[in-house]
């Protein structure tokens, strides 16, 4: 008999007694009413790339104030501190930053295996969250991130930005309307050729000395440091992240899924390892999965060993109607016809990441559901989760939905969750 769990078992499964609790109903904290030109007080939890950038993004909007950042590593941190004006208050534990009553609302940039507990301790701690992609490293820290966000009733933006792009909004239409006919294939890729060296193979070694390492690994398991294992790089290591289609992928799928208005494949298979590469990472550099759907098949292709661009692109998403293919990417959007079918179309990009700072803020104020929900990101996590699960078993694996299980597969199901490292725990 097939094996059914409630939704409770698997929550205490994936995220121990705090998840769990999540499940208990809503529970709605005060919420104070922004006037028109009310400040919006702000912190930023992991300042390097993505969260430097992000700074950026937020602090040209006129009603956002930083009151404090936080990185552990102090190069990032003092960094940081000009970034954000000059005034915010420096920490290097995301704790004592989540303690202060005057926040309203935080960022988290941090390397992927950092994701949930940050938003889950700012959710509970009153304060909304603009999250980078992809949300987490497992099905079960991304229920429990979503959990959180619905008990404390807190606004959770996810940084898959371009569904706040006008071109993607628009070639989404184009799908749903029927101009293409019906779509029975997707495709996305991400192509490029990192030999020789890839990210090379530098020895272990000693932590620099602005590094707080083991802060930096928190949750994760205790490794020797490695220059690879720490900022950019981290994200070909299953210690931290999932390799190039947790990356990129989360952002092109989650188009694919916006296009079909579907949030969950029924049957995912795939194939790959690192074949070319010979450095130290462990994700694979080529994998190809393929995603089950009512109705069409959706693909993820990663080369990272060899740059050949598919249809001319190194990266796109493209939906194959009966009657046209659309084609796009941050750039713009272009309608193929299947001969005289329907009309072309071309449309040139838009910006992302000013408008989804702004729907955020916009969110912060209104408390609706921000355009990136961390409902809807969470789901299109879980399929690249999925991609990764089926390439580590070399099994097709059929996903229950509604709970969140691998059907009959105990095995795969044993990685739906991640174990923390004590003392950390969801």
């Amino acid at each position: 008999m097939e094996e059914r769990v409630t939704r409770r078992q698997f929550l205490k499964k994936a995220g121990g007694v705090a998840a769990a609790a999540a499940v208990a109903g809503p529970v709605i904290l005060s919420q104070r009413v922004f006037g028109a030109n009310e400040r919006i007080i702000m912190g930023a939890i992991g300042c390097g790339g993505m969260g430097s950038g992000d700074i950026n993004y937020f602090r040209a909007n006129p009603e956002v104030e930083f009151a404090a950042v936080c990185d552990v590593d102090r190069n990032h941190l003092e960094e940081a501190v000009d970034k954000a004006g000059g005034k915010a208050a420096p920490y290097s534990d995301f704790r004592k930053l989540l303690e202060r009553k005057d926040i309203d609302a935080v960022i988290v940039a941090t390397p992927d295996h950092w994701h949930a507990l940050p938003t889950i301790l700012a959710c509970e701690s009153g304060k909304d969250v603009y999250c980078e992609k992809p949300l987490a490293t497992s099905i079960g820290e991304g229920r429990a991130m979503v959990n959180a966000a619905r008990r404390y009733g807190r606004v959770v933006q996810v940084g898959t930005q371009q569904r706040s792009g006008a071109h993607f909004q628009r070639a989404v239409e184009i799908v749903r309307s029927g101009q293409i006919g019906k779509v029975t294939l997707c495709r996305t890729w991400n192509v490029g050729n990192e030999l020789p060296d890839g990210i090379g193979n530098p020895p272990d070694g000693n932590p620099p000395p602005e590094l707080d390492y083991d802060m930096w690994l928190g949750p994760a398991p205790k490794r020797p440091y490695n220059p690879n294992r720490s900022h950019y790089t981290f994200r070909h290591f299953w210690d931290y992240a999932g390799g190039k289609i947790t990356d990129w992928g989360t952002h092109l799928i989650d188009i694919i899924h916006w296009g079909m208005g579907v949030d969950a494949p029924l049957a995912v298979a795939a194939s790959g390892g690192k074949y070319a590469i010979p450095d130290n990472r462990e994700t694979p550099d080529t994998q190809e999965v393929i995603f089950d759907h009512p109705g069409f098949t959706l693909t993820y292709s990663y080369r990272g060993a060899n740059g050949y661009p598919m249809d001319g692109e190194d990266y796109g998403m493209q939906f194959h109607g009966t009657d046209g293919t659309l084609f796009i990417d941050r750039g713009g959007f272009k309608v193929t016809p299947e001969d005289e079918r329907t009309e072309p179309v071309t449309s040139g990009g838009s910006a992302q990441n000013e408008p989804h700072v702004r729907n955020f803020l916009d969110c912060v104020k209104s408390r609706a559901r921000p355009t990136c929900d961390v409902e809807i990101t969470h789901r299109t996590t879980t399929a690249c989760h999925l991609g990764n699960i089926a390439l580590l078993t070399g099994r097709k694996l059929y996903w229950d939905r509604e709970n969140e299980r691998i059907v009959n597969d105990e095995e795969a199901n044993r990685l739906l969750c991640k174990p923390y490292r004590a003392p950390w725990h969801l």
